[in-house]
Parts: C-alpha cells; structure tokens; sequence
C-alpha cells in the first residue's frame, strides 16, 4: 500500500510498496497525458535544481521506510575496498593489455590509472564525509551540478555496475574452467549470435545468483565474509609475487614498451576497469559509525593497496614470460604452468576464484545501495529504496541489480564490457571531480555575480583545454596543439586558485591542494577518454539516449511532483511561499510524518 501522509489537506507521497509509480501524474492516463504537455515548464524547473546536504542526509534517506544498520569501521572499509576492486581486472585484463596494447611497460599503465583512481577518490572522500548517503555520486552530483546532470551520471553508473559485474562473472568462468583443465569457452553455450555476443555463460549466472542470496542477508555478515575472503586473496597475491619473481628473466621486458607511449596509454584507458568498485565503498557512508574518521582510511587506505598491489602483479607477470606468450583468459594461471609450476597453476586459480567472488559480493552490495537513492528522490520508482525492516538491507533494489547484471554475463564477452565501463567510470569520475570544484567555489546567495561569472570561465577554460588535448592525442602524432592546450590548462587552474575566494571550506575532512587535484583529475580522466575506441563511445551514446528518453517519459514527472509536493508540505508548516522556496529543493518532512 502506498504510503500517504496529509498535512493540512496536502498529501504527500512516500515509497510505498502498492504502486510501482505513485506519483500523482501516473494516477490516469489523463493525468500523464496532461503531465506530457508541461514536459517542457517541467524540464526547465528540474534541470538544474540544486540539493541540499541536509536534504540527502535526514529527509529523502528517509523515505526507504527503515534505516541501514550503522555497523561498519575504517577497517571494514578497506577490506571491502580491497575486496570489491582487486578481481576480473588485474587477474585477467593485465594479461589482454600486456600482449595487446602495452607489453612490459604495462606497470605504467597501471600507475597511471592509479594515479586517475586516486586523485578521484580524494575527491569522493570529501563528499562521502559530508554527505554519508548509500547514494554516493548521485547525491554528490545533485547537491552541486542540479538534477539532471545528477541523473545522467547515475543512469551510467548504475550501467557500469551492472557491466563491471557482468565482466568479473565472465572472467570467473573462465578461472574455474581452468582450475578443471579445460579451455575458458567450453562450459559456454556457443550459438549463431553476432560475435561477442555468441558465447552463453550459465556459469557467471550462476555465481552471481548465489551472491545476490549473500547480500541480501545482512550487511556485518557480508562484510565478515569479505574481510576474510580478501585476507585469502592477498596471501595469493602475494604468493603470485613472490613464487613469480623466482621464476622471473630480465630479458622478458626487453622490448619495454614495443607498442610505445599510445599503447601505454590506450591499456591504461582499458585496465581503469581494474580500479572500478572503489565508489561502491562511498556508498557505505550511510551504514558507517564514524564517517568522519572511517570513510577517509577506508577509501585512501584501500586505493594505496590497490595501486601497489597491482603494479606489483604486473612486473611479476611480464618477468615470467615474454608479452607475447601471455595467455589472454587466464594470464597468470597459465604463466605458472609454463615456467614449470603446474602445482600452482591450481592455487592461483582457486585464489583467482576467491578474489573474483569477493569482488562480485561487493559490487552487488554497493549498486543496490546506488539504486536505493535514486528511487528515494522519484527519479526510479521509489519501490527500489524499500529496505527490509529485518535485515536492514534493500531487497528489492539487490534482487533488480542482480538479475540486469546476469543476463548481461550471459551474452556478452570480457573485451566488450570492459571498454563499456572505462567509459562510465571516467565520465563520473570527471563530473565529480567538477562537483566538488563547485562545491568550494559558489554557495547559493553568497558567492557574488562576478565570482560566479568567473568560476564558468575558468571551469569551462579547464573543460575545453582537457578535452583538446584528449581529441588531439587521439587524432595527431604531433606536438603543437599541446604548446596551446597544456598552458590554456595550467593558466586557468591557476587562475581559479589565485583569483577567486574559495566560499566554503569542508566542514571535517577536505581535499588538499584545491583547485590543483581536482583539476588534474579532470584532465587525466578526459585524457584517458580520448584513447578509448569509437565503438565504445557508440554503444555508451546509445545508453546515454535510452537514459534521456526515460527521463523525459517518466522520471522527469515523478520527480516534479515529489518535490512539489516536498515544497507544499513544508509551505503549510512553514507558511512560507512558493516563492521562498524555489531555486532549491525543500525536502524537510518531520520525521513523526515518515512513520
């Protein structure tokens, strides 16, 4: 039954279970047929609307019903930060990128991307202090950059969850089909289907099912397991390093990079893939004691291991064997078989196995998590933000994940749906990176006219020189454009940074050298844009439409008329206009009302 609650003879909308779209413009076709007309009126109020921190924070995680359990620490954070990110990447898609794109010099690549993931989880880290929501960049992007850019962003992250899990279920397969000795594709159904799509998985179906169970259980408890899983999974980490290393020959990174500085970078673009998942930790915010403390160690913490960890992988994988004998599927397992250490193929495989299967349990845990908030504001139906009165966990957003996630890995191949969310990621990765500049620099009905009008300038400056430079890299062996680029770059950073006054200073824990790190981190994640293939940016422009399409049908409408309903319950308590509460969102419900 859908929950209603009145004020004064205003009737106000939570997320009820009994309808699926509760809104009043979905309540008869008159009423959606009516709703159409004011597309446009509607569009012009939604777009750009801003959020507020305490809005996200008190008024729409309320609308769930009941609230996540505050059990996790810093500790449990790395863990599942380790835990989430170190899977299909490293065990699988280093081996691809090392004989494809990069050879040896595939550790640069990973310290370039690491170095992207890194500055990006700075900029998570302040958001996540402020405003500890399971929404993470959607209620970051909403505060700052309104909601439709808030939206955008949300309706591709939820795509590279989908996609990232998808390709670890994939890679998972092919692990266990060789733990059993035989080749990755002969437990697939092979069919008449276009290529790379043409090789079923009910494996990867498989796995992710029995961690869809897992999640829905009980937050701690998955946590428990990831801890100690992940604890296995860096012994076999380790375990790679070191009994590799014995087997290593320094002539095996000669040439270094025979594809040179193109394909250093192209495989960076490609393995960015590896570090995904550490957002998922920032969707945590909202089930953590200390956000203040443990979101910082936790997402900082883990990132430094991850980062080592993978470089470390790399060099051991390219010492034991020349670029060109590396196994695409099974890289590492495979290497150890053919230096002589049968015996380990078999532990590498099992450890793969663990690491994989962690990382899945993560991922589901934090794209149901992203999902719950979306629904909570209207922009999904809000049935997807119920969370389970006994295990405190959202049941109906984990079980949606899980299944769009599955019958993805059941048609698509690893090298398709690892470019598809190197796209995503770096694109949200960007607007945050943005939102927290924003976020420093104009506060509503503070920052003057003059320094607004100057933070577009040089937002747009910086913008415009990043994405030359990608355009050129991608398109030019020369040199000159970055002679213009590069200096237009650094000047208007600069610029920001000694011409305008920041007007907010973070409350408990802050990005430092602002608007330096940030900026650097748009222009490293627009870089690595530039050196992903067309047909990558194809099937994400294809998605990107679908999202618009949806919004401009539905999500749109639902969100309208949940926040005008917001705004007419706070009006009638208030006695405050209309017109006072426009220009931002006014989710402040009593939390009696709620019950």
């Amino acid at each position: 039954m859908t929950e209603v609650s009145e004020v004064s003879g205003v009737k106000r909308r939570g997320c009820g279970s009994g309808q699926f779209l509760p809104e009043e413009s979905f309540q008869s076709w008159g009423s959606y047929a009516n709703a159409l007309k004011q597309t446009t009126t509607r569009l012009h109020d939604r777009a750009f609307t801003r959020s507020m921190d305490e809005t996200e924070i008190h008024e729409i995680k309320a609308r769930s019903g009941h609230e996540m359990k505050r059990t996790l620490n810093w500790w449990d954070l790395i863990w599942f930060g380790v835990g989430v990110v170190i899977g299909a990447g490293v065990f699988v898609l280093t081996g691809l990128e090392a004989k494809v794109d990069a050879g040896p010099a595939i550790i640069l690549s990973y310290v370039i991307s690491g170095v992207s993931a890194l500055l990006s989880v700075f900029c998570y880290t302040e958001f996540a202090v402020e405003i500890p929501v399971a929404g993470s960049s959607f209620a970051y992007l909403r505060v700052e950059l309104g909601d439709f850019v808030a939206y955008i962003a949300a309706g591709n992250i939820l795509f590279e969850y989908v996609i990232s899990g998808a390709a670890v279920a994939r890679a998972w397969t092919s692990y266990f089909t060789s733990l059993l000795n035989h080749d990755s594709n002969d437990f697939r159904i092979h069919t008449n289907l276009a290529d790379n799509y043409n090789q079923l998985d009910p494996i990867a179906v498989g796995i992710l099912l029995i961690v869809g169970v897992i999640a829905m259980k009980s937050t701690k408890a998955t946590s428990r397991l990831n801890a100690v899983s992940t604890i296995l999974h860096i012994v076999l980490i380790i375990f790679v390093i070191v009994a590799g290393l014995l087997k290593a020959k320094p002539s095996n990174y000669t040439p270094f990079a025979p594809f040179g500085v193109r394909g250093i970078f192209k495989a960076s673009s490609v393995i960015f893939f590896a570090y995904v998942g550490f957002d998922a930790v920032a969707t945590m915010a909202e089930e953590t004691k200390n956000p203040a403390k443990d979101i910082p160690l936790g997402l900082v913490g883990s990132m430094a291991i991850i980062i080592v960890a993978y470089c470390l992988m790399a060099l051991t994988l390219c010492l034991m064997q020349s670029y060109v004998d590396i196994d695409e599927n099974a890289g590492y397992s495979v290497a150890f078989q053919r230096v002589g250490m049968n015996w380990a193929k078999y532990i590498v495989d099992l450890g793969a196995l663990i690491g994989m299967t962690t990382a899945l349990l993560g991922g589901v845990v934090g794209q149901a998590r992203y999902l719950t908030h979306i629904a909570r504001t209207h922009m999904l139906p809000p049935w997807f933000a119920l969370v389970h009165e006994k295990t405190g966990t959202p049941i109906n957003a984990t079980v949606t994940m899980v299944l769009a996630t599955a019958i993805i890995a059941f048609f698509t191949e690893l090298d398709v749906l690892s470019k598809l969310v190197s796209i995503s990621t770096l694109l949200i990765f960007t607007l945050v990176a943005i939102a927290l500049m924003v976020r420093r620099y104009y506060v509503t009905g503070e920052t003057s006219k003059l320094n607004q009008q100057k933070l577009i300038v040089y937002m747009l400056l910086i913008l415009a020189s990043s994405s030359a430079t990608a355009i050129y890299w991608a398109r030019s062996n020369g040199w000159l454009c970055y002679v213009i680029t590069v200096p237009i770059w650094i000047l208007s950073t600069c610029g920001l940074w000694w011409d305008l006054p920041q007007a907010r200073k973070p409350k408990l824990w802050g990005v430092p050298l602002v608007p330096w790190l940030p900026s650097l981190s748009i222009a490293i994640n627009i870089f690595l844009l530039g050196s992903l293939d067309s047909k990558s940016f194809g099937r994400f422009a294809i998605w990107t439409g679908i999202l618009i399409v949806y919004y401009l049908f539905f999500g749109l409408h639902a969100s309208y008329d949940t926040a005008n309903t917001a705004k007419m319950v706070k009006g009638v308590k208030t006695g405050a206009t209309k017109d006072e509460e426009d220009g931002k969102e006014a989710f402040h419900y009593q939390l009696e009302t709620q019950k």
